[in-house]
């Protein structure tokens, strides 16, 4: 029985080497600390709180939980909680079990190592709360077409707050979030905004929780919007070209929310006149062997509660073809029409010119305009020419004498006329003389 808790550096004596050895090493000055880690458990789980020492000396190791109630001290239980238990108890370490744990025992649990002084470690012990199965209200079963409605998920007890995620079958879709706290745990709401056409009869709105807890299996609910809207109404016709004595089909195509039926036929704004040939089969009229009698407009006519919808087919009866009739698959190369046919007939088809090149035509038209324009400029110049000519002519316009002419009215002979001409020159008023 040697104490314990004496430092190493005080016993002095060597006959008290041998028992104080282990003392040395547990006396903790070698830095001893215990080990331990942060726990995430879901809530309704199972925590362990795992706690070691590399090297110990029969010190004791002990938990104890955020209210500093001891849970364990060594392999001794010291609180009655039967959901804690004892998984592994030495000198190294210390590991015990929290099962169905709530959202209460989160906090800070510490493991103490008992030396000089006492040692411990916290670790933080951190519960998931799961949140529920959402719900989806606002859906109004049935609704109409044109309806504006609100689908709003709510889930709740999520920690931390949970997200809600809209989806239109497998297309996701963007709602209005809204996170309320409610204790330790939030209550999560989503809206989606409908404006309702009859495209969404059937159509499947799922409200998906994402959470960290929900990691392996993610809550969800699913509505299936019901649509009611008023029928629409085609004719679909078993012939392109009814000929007489042919067997005619026309189906009554009509979609609606209820279904419209049954669909009422006639003939002309009236009945139909030979059912013997004619017959009626839910939304299928049949004619068994057409004839010229037949001619008319059908009229199909189908009725909900929220509105009625029609549609027509004008049938004509064409005489039998006293040859094969031509052939209703496109011919692989295209043949030219017969120019004969053509006369008179004015088309924008290129292929209606026969087998005269459309180029060539237009390099015709091209030779045209250009000899015409060559002939204006032409034209226009010789114009030109006779006006400047005309005018200058005008401008020069006069009498021109020689000198013998001057003198001529009063002289015997020409070489007096020219001795007049000289001297009279100044005095000449009449007669003017121009030189070019």
């Amino acid at each position: 029985g040697v104490s314990v808790y004496a430092p190493c550096t005080h016993l002095m004596l060597p006959r008290l080497l041998s028992h104080v050895s282990l003392l040395c090493r547990g006396a903790g000055i070698s830095g001893q600390y215990p080990l331990v880690q942060n726990v995430t458990v879901t809530e309704g789980g199972t925590a362990n709180l795992t706690c070691r020492v590399e090297y110990n000396d029969n010190t004791s190791l002990q938990w104890s939980n955020p209210a500093q109630q001891t849970l364990f001290f060594g392999d001794k239980k010291a609180l009655r909680d039967n959901r804690i238990e004892l998984v592994r108890a030495s000198w190294s370490e210390l590991t015990i079990s929290i099962s169905d744990v709530s959202l209460s025992d989160e906090g800070m649990y510490t493991c103490s190592l008992f030396t000089m002084p006492v040692r411990t470690a916290k670790a933080y012990l951190t519960v998931l709360g799961v949140p529920e199965k959402p719900e989806i209200d606002g859906l109004t079963k049935p609704a109409k077409e044109g309806d504006h409605i609100t689908l709003t998920c709510m889930t709740q007890g999520s920690k931390p707050a949970a997200d809600l995620r809209w989806f239109r079958n497998e297309k996701e879709v963007k709602g209005a979030k809204e996170v309320n706290a409610s204790g330790k745990t939030f209550t999560v709401r989503s809206s989606l905004q409908l404006h309702v056409d009859r495209n969404d009869d059937g159509v499947a709105y799922t409200c998906r929780v994402d959470h960290v807890a929900l990691a392996q299996a993610p809550q969800q609910a699913t509505e299936v919007l019901e649509v009611h809207y008023a029928p629409h109404v085609e004719i679909i016709h078993s012939l392109a070209v009814p000929q007489e004595g042919q067997y005619l089909k026309l189906e009554c195509v009509s979609k609606g929310n209820p279904s419209p039926d049954p669909v009422m036929w006639t003939k002309d704004g009236g009945e139909l006149p030979d059912l013997d040939r004619m017959i009626v089969e839910g939304r299928e009229l049949t004619f068994t062997s057409l004839n010229k009698t037949d001619n008319g407009t059908y009229r199909c006519e189908a009725t909900n509660h929220l509105g009625t919808s029609s549609a027509e087919y004008v049938l004509y009866v064409y005489d039998v073809p006293t040859t094969l009739p031509p052939s209703t698959t496109p011919p692989l190369h295209p043949i030219p029409p017969d120019p004969t046919a053509l006369l008179g007939t004015q088309v924008s088809d290129p292929t209606v010119t026969g087998n005269r090149d459309p180029n060539a035509l237009g390099q015709h038209s091209t030779d045209h305009a250009l000899i015409g324009g060559v002939v204006a400029v032409v034209v226009f110049v010789t114009l030109c020419l006779i006006i400047v000519l005309g005018r200058y002519l005008a401008r020069h316009k006069g009498t021109y004498l020689t000198n013998e002419a001057k003198g001529a009215d009063d002289a015997p002979d020409a070489d007096t006329a020219i001795i007049n001409a000289e001297g009279n020159h100044a005095h000449a008023e009449e007669k003017k003389e121009y030189f070019i």
